[in-house]
């Protein structure tokens, strides 16, 4: 099984910025949301750790592992996408220079073109695929319970590869709130969604729409 989770929430996701590859912490809020899922996953089994190496995605998977005496393992395919020059920008910011190049990411992702320093949709799409295939394929990880700290866009790629969703269509089922859990299966070496956007805090859910 892969425990698939988004990171807590940061100063940039409160105030609806795009973060990529900008290493920003988690804010308090943040925290305690992984405190949170942290209880209500401490029944679960926990194996080992995958994490993407921005902070923000680590700081969630160790708090969520809290004691447990786990090996956790950084890997560059499960980081958010890279919006280079675009990074900071506001979702849904319009009147600005570049705008409307950027808001193509959530309003029509299938014509989305990044910046010259920044990663396109199909990299992302085909990074994660990797990362999953791996999981698939790997013996020694058979009877294994897996955390996956991830973000956002990266989160949404990898669940539409499963899903059979088109870049096209990427956000359909729109951004998962931030600490929300989605668990894979996989079984004779293919991935399938067991339950989808588990929540484990209190709060109201609360997402970005794509636009």
């Amino acid at each position: 099984m892969l425990y698939v989770i988004r990171h807590g929430e940061t100063d940039w996701n409160k105030a609806k910025k795009v973060q990529g590859c900008t290493d920003i912490p988690l804010n308090d809020y943040g925290r305690h949301l992984a405190r949170e899922t942290a209880e209500g996953m401490k029944k679960v089994r926990l194996d080992l750790c995958y994490t993407s190496p921005l902070v923000r995605a680590k700081e969630t998977a160790e708090i969520v592992l809290a004691d447990r005496d786990i090996p956790m393992y950084e890997d560059d395919r499960i980081k958010e996408i890279s919006f280079g020059s675009y990074e900071g920008r506001r979702h849904g910011e319009d009147g600005q220079p570049g705008s409307k190049e950027f808001n193509l990411f959530f309003r029509d992702p299938g014509n989305y073109v990044p910046p010259a320093d920044g990663e396109p949709l199909q990299a992302l799409y085909e990074r994660t695929a990797d990362f999953t295939r791996e999981m698939c394929l790997r013996d020694d990880l058979a009877d294994k319970n897996i955390l996956v700290s991830t973000h956002g866009a990266a989160m949404t790629a990898l669940l539409n590869q499963i899903k059979g969703v088109a870049i096209r269509d990427f956000w359909r089922d729109e951004v998962p709130p931030n600490c929300s859990v989605t668990i894979v299966e996989i079984r004779d070496k293919k991935a399938r969604i067991k339950e989808e956007g588990i929540i484990y805090y209190k709060e109201e859910v609360r997402r970005w729409e794509a636009l």
